[in-house]
């Protein structure tokens, strides 16, 4: 999104705490890099903390480092995270997993610049940039108590939000082809690019997964491919799924709004394979709206087609 990327070079300058907000999968970890990269920081390190994957008995010690028999096991003295990104940036994902405790000793490094190790009594200076994730709706872990509200506002100086990727089918290709000329590197492939029809396919899938799903689907091809460009067989069987389906619907003036918004909704979940939640999202409707109109529907025909059956059709 060329928003999206005007953003992150205004951003990146400054030593401003970015907090980036996104469902999963939707490229966030690729943002944090790309704003560390083209920052002045970029020279040292980006250091990487997913707080969701860390046990919370393990999480303090992480990022902060302990000293040697602060606890069972403790042998050595370690370095934590924000030692480890000293003059670089410390990418913390999900930091909405991170609990109360933790929350208030985070707030004290992004405040003051200062910390202490586990068991330690020397205080450390902090010379990180700090870029924080979650996929979550954080004013509302905020409004429940769940998320400290200060910290939010020392993490929310300058907010990203990541559309998913069926909100920017334009940037469908150039990721594709990003993805392609990355794993073709790496997997030392002589791979030029996409045929039509791989490139109708990637454009056919609704994403689910988002750019995730989108780069597992490139390095899957990339290993795959037995030519120099990409096949739409080379791709995996649910983004082949949808090729050549109906990507638009055409209506006779006069159509009955209930007709149209019954074809709306039936298209939209062939293209989401059924997913009623990923469909709800395309349409800027509930998943409740999709059950409630699924049980008019058989109200009205009840000897008609099982609705899942004309999805499938």
């Amino acid at each position: 999104t060329r928003l999206l990327l005007e953003e992150i070079q205004q951003v990146a300058p400054s030593d401003a705490s970015v907090l980036l907000l996104g469902d999963s999968g939707t490229g966030k970890g690729l943002v944090a890099r790309s704003i560390h990269k083209t920052s002045p920081r970029s020279e040292s390190r980006m250091v990487t903390v997913n707080c969701g994957a860390i046990p919370e008995g393990l999480i303090e010690s992480e990022l902060f480092g302990h000293e040697k028999g602060a606890f069972t096991g403790a042998t050595t003295r370690k370095a934590g995270r924000f030692e480890l990104a000293k003059s670089g940036s410390l990418f913390l994902d999900e930091v909405t997993s991170l609990s109360l405790a933790i929350q208030v000793k985070l707030l004290r490094v992004l405040q003051d610049g200062e910390f202490e190790r586990v068991g330690g009594t020397e205080t450390l200076q902090s010379d990180v940039r700090v870029i924080a994730a979650t996929n979550l709706n954080i004013e509302e872990e905020v409004a429940t108590g769940r998320f400290r509200e200060d910290l939010f506002y020392r993490l929310n100086v300058i907010q990203l939000k990541m559309p998913a990727l069926f909100e920017r089918p334009d940037d469908i290709p150039l990721l594709a082809t990003h993805f392609l000329d990355f794993f073709s590197k790496k997997n030392n492939r002589n791979i030029e690019g996409l045929s039509p029809e791989a490139l109708d396919a990637l454009m056919a899938h609704a994403w689910p997964g988002n750019v995730r799903e989108l780069q597992n689907a490139m390095e899957r091809a990339v290993v795959l491919c037995r030519g120099t460009r990409i096949e739409s067989t080379d791709l995996p069987p649910a983004v082949r799924k949808g090729h050549g389906r109906q990507r638009s619907l055409t209506f006779a003036v006069g159509t009955p709004i209930r007709d149209i918004e019954k074809h709306m909704i039936i298209e939209t979940m062939r293209q989401c394979e059924g997913d009623r939640n990923l469909a709800a999202s395309l349409l800027g409707i509930t998943a409740r709206t999709i059950y409630r109109r699924e049980a008019e529907w058989t109200q009205e025909i009840p000897d008609s087609t099982d609705f899942q059956d004309e999805i499938k059709a």
